[in-house]
């Protein structure tokens, strides 16, 4: 009876759960597994996971657990999630076998891996620092399970889990985050909403119900690409690559076959659509989706530093072969197709500046991270990072090339390095290239093409690369068969050097691949979006409708920057043309005196906060005639107007009846007659506050103005920089082109008169 009670007792996360000694793929069911993540308030947000669920998963899945937990306290989570799921619920033990239909929970003071199917057990860093365990357990999923893995992100404060949604996406699996407004804290999902790679965004009730839809449709049955007449299929697929290029003007006809299936196919699942033809036309209804689409086929799973030994090769190189060969004051260029959000763009500036440093070299240094990601390029311009970062580089690195945000805890690069970067926006397929570079760092982007992109790539970026120039390139990919063009430098760390060749045969074909002039490739500034005019919008109605509803008698409808677009009732108290060149029309520009600085204020505050803006008792007019007027700004919710224009405003001006307005000064006036005097020092001191609240308020929004409109400037700097390099690219390649045909034509005049003496003989 003894030996009875010791097995009845003995602990339930241990039960009939065999080790991973031996395990491999080949005897590991391949069923999805939800790794769900929280840390603050998550213990209501499994609860409200969990009693959503419906009584049967069907299909099978297994789920695991991550939270932060106190490390020197016993967790009792396993049990609490046990009184609200009827599946079997396990406290992780080290190499535990995941099996479908069970829940699994962290143990305090252990980070968590997926490897094998099974649940593997590490002992906490000594050397401190940042824990994420969330994003730690995420990444490993993503790399074990691949498009089997789903990331759930509950509420939680920090940015855990942000790195793991990037992993998750990139290795095509799902994504679902709480809603920020159902979550006690919304940090995480917040960081994990502003990637742009979250497919869902629910409360936990909702939930468990969509993954297993997604599920079903997704593993349920055979790819959805293969059923079906293959020449219907491939029709399908090739009116999708055309919607793609018209909405986004980026043709990914050339990108491996596979990668862009799996991509189109998880999307399919998550909208639950069963063939390419149903998703082609679901595409031609819901624009968004083709922008959804895009992202899901630009994501690139990037971090700083990112394979260390293959960036120690490169350090060793780089001072070898090509910074000490420098002379002073010259030039080192750098280019890096496909930066993403310029973690590896930033990592090689570090590197470079460690380098100068050391060699006590002075040199300019420039960098071109280019994308055909706006969202991206714009995050690698803002240079900050989350603290996360904190995994990949080192803290000396930290302390040195970057400096904390108060707050959030995030990290912003240093303005040294920031300096030596250029962001923009290139197609490294189509658009010119850039020149006379010291080294290319295309990582991961080759791997992602077909071997007609890839052979066409690696002859541009020979053109590209100045003689002995270094080409440094992902893990997986070479040179292939342009062996006579680069020598291999590393063949571990993929460093490839440029080689001098004499035959003209890669220009000419480089000359053929490039946009010609005409194009206006090179030339023209570059749009993503290359849709048809939307359809002029009921601005008019749309006016009209939020007029009616406040009931007021004068107004406008502008947008975030105050441009006109539509003018209600009279106007002219209020509004006058501005001094300057005819055409202007602009609300902040045109106001009269004593409603300018007030509305610039309030339109500000307007499109900051989305609320609705009222400036009471406003003297507007000239110091001879002036009309008191109420100010009132407020936001149009039009899905329409957003669509084409952002966000509209509605500024509504209302005039006060004489009788109140009287009262209104009269009550406002600091000289009102009284016979107890402190009532008008305590009143002339309220209106001096609101004055001083109402400049300090219009500094600050004239403030934000003009850090916006630096960073707009900086922006358009860096693009006319990289123009500038594309035309001055372009302008070689015709030099180029000039001199090889007057060679041609020498060599025709030579064999000319040789036949003509022939002739004459």
């Amino acid at each position: 009876m003894k030996s009875k009670s010791r097995r009845e007792g003995k602990r339930p996360e241990a039960q009939d759960q065999p080790k991973a000694e031996g395990v491999t793929h080949s005897h590991v069911s391949r069923f999805p597994v939800v790794g769900i993540g929280a840390s603050a308030g998550g213990l209501a947000a499994f609860e409200a996971f969990f009693r959503g669920m419906p009584t049967t998963t069907n299909p099978d899945m297994a789920f695991v657990l991550v939270q932060h937990l106190a490390p020197n306290h016993k967790s009792l989570l396993s049990e609490l999630v046990r009184r609200f799921t009827r599946l079997e619920v396990f406290e992780v033990v080290d190499g535990m076998v995941v099996r479908p239909n069970c829940v699994y929970t962290i143990p305090p003071g252990r980070d968590m891996a997926f490897l094998n199917g099974s649940l593997q057990l590490l002992d906490r860093s000594p050397t401190g620092g940042v824990r994420l365990p969330i994003d730690f357990f995420f990444q490993s999923l993503a790399e074990d399970q691949r498009e089997h893995a789903i990331g759930v992100v509950l509420s939680g404060t920090g940015s855990d889990g942000t790195r793991g949604v990037r992993a998750i996406k990139g290795s095509g699996g799902m994504v679902v985050v709480q809603k920020p407004d159902s979550a006690e804290y919304d940090g995480m999902p917040v960081s994990a909403i502003a990637t742009q790679l979250v497919d869902l965004q629910l409360s936990p009730g909702e939930m468990p119900t969509a993954i297993m839809a997604y599920v079903a449709h997704a593993f349920g049955k055979l790819p959805m690409l293969d059923p079906g007449p293959q020449p219907r299929a491939e029709n399908a697929m090739q009116k999708v690559f055309i919607l793609l290029r018209a909405q986004t003007g980026h043709d990914f006809s050339g990108y491996k076959p596979n990668t862009i299936e799996r991509r189109i196919e998880r999307r399919m699942a998550v909208h639950q659509i069963d063939s390419v033809e149903e998703y082609s036309k679901f595409l031609q209804q819901k624009p968004a989706e083709v922008d959804a689409l895009f992202r899901d086929l630009l994501i690139g799973v990037t971090n700083f530093f990112r394979d260390p030994e293959a960036y120690q090769a490169l350090e060793r190189n780089l001072i070898e072969k090509l910074l000490c060969d420098k002379p002073e004051g010259s030039a080192f260029r750098v280019w890096a197709p496909g930066c993403s959000t310029g973690e590896e763009a930033y990592s090689i500036g570090i590197l470079i500046q460690e380098r100068l440093e050391a060699l006590k070299q002075s040199c300019a240094v420039q960098i071109f991270a280019t994308d055909i990601d706006t969202q991206a390029i714009a995050a690698g311009r803002a240079g900050l990072y989350p603290p996360s970062i904190a995994a990949n580089v080192s803290a000396e690195r930290l302390a040195r090339f970057f400096s904390k945000e108060p707050g959030a805890g995030a990290f912003r690069t240093n303005k040294v390095i920031r300096d030596m970067l250029v962001f923009s926006e290139h197609n490294v397929i189509k658009d010119p290239p850039f020149s006379r570079l010291d080294l290319i760092v295309c990582r991961n982007l080759l791997i992602y093409m077909g071997s007609e992109l890839q052979k066409k790539l690696i002859p541009l970026f020979h053109y590209a690369l100045n003689p002995e120039g270094m080409l440094f390139l992902g893990t997986s990919e070479t040179v292939g068969e342009f062996t006579q063009l680069f020598e291999t430098v590393d063949r571990h760390a993929k460093i490839y050097q440029r080689k001098e060749v004499t035959h003209s045969a890669q220009r000419l074909n480089l000359v053929t691949f490039v946009a010609p002039l005409g194009s206006g490739v090179a030339g023209a500034p570059r749009t993503v979006r290359r849709r048809d005019d939307p359809v002029k919008l009921p601005l008019r109605e749309l006016t009209e409708q939020a007029l009616l509803e406040q009931v007021a008698p004068a107004g406008a409808l502008v947008n975030a920057q105050g441009d006109i677009l539509y003018l209600y009732g009279r106007t002219g108290m209020y509004l006058e043309p501005s001094q300057g060149e005819s055409g202007t029309n602009n609300i902040l520009k045109m106001a009269r005196e004593g409603l300018r600085r007030e509305l610039t204020t309030a339109l500000h505050k307007g499109v900051r906060t989305n609320e609705v803006v009222r400036t009471p008792g406003l003297r507007v007019g000239t110091p001879d005639h002036f009309v008191v007027a109420d100010l009132t700004v407020r936001a149009v919710n039009a899905v329409s107007a957003g669509s084409a224009e952002g966000p509209l405003f509605i500024v509504i001006l209302e005039e006060v009846p004489q009788d109140a307005s009287a009262q209104a000064r009269k009550d406002a006036s600091p000289v009102a007659v009284s016979d107890d005097p402190t009532p008008d020092v305590d009143a002339r001191i309220e209106l001096l506050k609101r004055e001083l609240r109402a400049k300090d308020e219009y500094l600050q929004t004239t403030h934000d103005q003009l850090g916006h409109s630096n960073e707009e400037l900086k922006s358009s700097n860096e693009e006319m920089q990289s123009v500038n390099e594309e035309m001055q690219s372009t302008n070689e390649e015709l030099e180029t082109s000039k001199e090889e045909l007057q060679s041609v034509n020498e060599e025709l005049a030579t064999v000319n008169s040789e036949l003509q003496t022939k002739v004459a003989d």
